[in-house]
């Protein structure tokens, strides 16, 4: 459920009428399916297409899927899936695995690809999913609801389900794989699901490790042609994102950075792809050199691509000064976007960095002291925020912070009070303590408010020249604390309507 949410989020996060005709689904549903080129390609390059054998298409299709596994991950372990680039790479990842199941049904027709076979296959995958569905919602509730107090019951059931319905998308002439997937889409709103995901986590990484050791016993000896060519499909599969891509979000006016990196994030093939191969060679759509292909693909991103991921930010600075060589222009560059000019007078008070702190504490200035928010600037790279912030009549400046440029170009030389609310694992290119020694450098007189999460940084940033270091968890301690004398006082009714109360009179640039 939170899963949806989030992705629910991401598409509403970057629809935002102001952007003209840029519509969030377009774009995720334009990647999510394998366009012509693919299929040319590996057309032009020799595979078959026709007479039984489909390479040149399964090419084309594991080129247009990613890695959800991978990605997901990596954007986890940076913490960037809720940033904006992080939401459209979600979304795009989501319409590629929807695509995936869609192949998967009409896979069993490719050879005979009759517009009755493929119309009654995607007939047979509605009836399968309708069928899971109805379950769900009224038999498997109470079902479980029997078996929840013994938990080694749940687990068994779940198990019992899945093979419930992989056993009906075989009756019905649809692959295991399919029925699978649907089936634990059906159970993925269950109270639950993530006691049966923890449990079912080794037995997932067993049956997983026999598939990898499958398929690698069936992929060709590396010879110099597989690599050859693997090669190439990798280097046509990363060429092919950064047209697909960067050149649509760049169109949008999403700026360099929202352009770049989700085109980086997707340069992977999708574990999907390994399973739309194997299920392509046993039907014999596919050789064994097309296996190895994308096989061998596969780990060449998985460590190239991920790294790339691990490190965007530079990749992403070097690809900003680049497209302004080539004559693309970043949204600082645009009629409009830079508020602060050379000559102009500077905000006296500047946020650096625009998140879910600042957007608070913007909402409470809003409340209290309207009339502070005209002495307010900030420097953010997020065009939601961007967009947001100017149509809220706030001065905003389209940048990175951690650049000197941008903000000296900003005025913050001439700031009064610079305030910093991003943590350091949020912070790109810099931390706290770098960024405070840079402000102090710039702006020997400004009142600096820097952010800390561990103790042991208070000390350094008040060395480095910061007047005052906020520390949120001393704050949240003492929300909770009161949280809890409510709890046992049984007024927790109470204190949460009040703070729905509070969350229905605000509406921050961030939610």
């Amino acid at each position: 459920g939170s899963d949806l949410r989030q992705l629910r989020g991401a598409v509403a996060a970057i629809e935002n009428p102001d952007w003209g005709r840029f519509r969030a689904e377009q774009f995720v549903l334009y990647q999510s399916v394998p366009g012509p080129a693919g299929s040319v390609y590996t057309k032009l390059a020799g595979f078959p297409l026709g007479s039984g054998r489909l390479d040149a298409l399964y090419l084309a299709v594991s080129a247009a899927l990613s890695s959800t596994v991978i990605i997901v991950k990596v954007l986890h372990d940076k913490q960037e899936l809720d940033s904006l680039a992080g939401r459209i790479t979600l979304g795009v990842l989501v319409m590629q695995d929807l695509f995936a199941i869609l192949f998967i049904a009409i896979q069993p027709d490719l050879k005979n690809p009759a517009l009755g076979a493929i119309l009654l296959s995607l007939a047979k995958v509605g009836v399968l999913v309708a069928a899971a569905l109805t379950s769900s919602r009224y038999a498997l509730p109470p079902l479980f609801r029997a078996v929840a107090r013994l938990p080694e019951l749940v687990l068994v059931g779940a198990l019992a389900w899945c093979f419930l319905i992989c056993g009906l998308a075989l009756a019905l002439d649809l692959s295991r794989e399919m029925g699978a997937l649907i089936a634990g889409v059906a159970i993925s709103t269950f109270p639950y699901t993530l006691d049966v995901t923890a449990k079912v986590t080794t037995l997932r990484d067993f049956f997983l490790t026999l598939f990898f050791v499958a398929l690698g016993m069936t992929i060709p000896k590396p010879d110099w042609q597989v690599i050859a060519w693997a090669l190439l499909f990798s280097g046509f599969l990363v060429a092919s994102r950064l047209v697909t891509v960067f050149v649509p979000l760049h169109l949008m006016r999403l700026g360099h950075r929202t352009s770049v990196l989700p085109a980086v994030n997707l340069c992977q093939v999708s574990e999907f792809s390994l399973v739309i191969l194997a299920l392509g060679y046993s039907a014999q759509h596919v050789g064994v050199l097309t296996k190895g292909i994308v096989a061998y693909a596969f780990v060449f991103l998985a460590i190239g691509a991920s790294y790339a991921i691990y490190i965007s930010d530079p990749l992403v600075r070097q690809a900003s000064a680049w497209l302004r060589k080539a004559g693309l222009r970043d949204l600082d560059e645009l009629p409009g976007h830079a508020q602060t000019r050379h000559g102009q007078p500077a905000k006296p008070i500047f946020f650096l960095g625009f998140f879910w702190t600042a957007s608070s504490l913007l909402q409470e200035l809003a409340r209290e002291e309207p009339a502070l928010l005209e002495s307010i600037a900030v420097i953010d790279f997020n065009p939601q925020v961007n967009e947001e912030l100017r149509r809220r009549g706030v001065a905003i400046t389209y940048g990175d912070i951690s650049q000197r440029e941008t903000l000296l170009h900003a005025g913050v030389a001439r700031a009064e009070i610079i305030l910093c609310t991003i943590p350091n694992a949020l912070l790109k290119g810099t931390n706290n303590l770098r960024l405070v020694q840079q402000l102090r450098e710039i702006n020997p007189t400004a009142k600096i408010i820097a952010h800390a999460e561990a103790f042991s940084e208070i000390s350094m940033l008040y060395t480095a020249g910061a007047d005052y270091v906020s520390v949120p968890r001393l704050v949240e301690a003492m929300v909770l604390r009161d949280v809890i004398s409510a709890a046992r006082e049984n007024r927790l009714e109470a204190k949460r309507a009040e703070l729905d109360r509070e969350l229905m009179n605000r509406a921050e640039v961030v939610p």
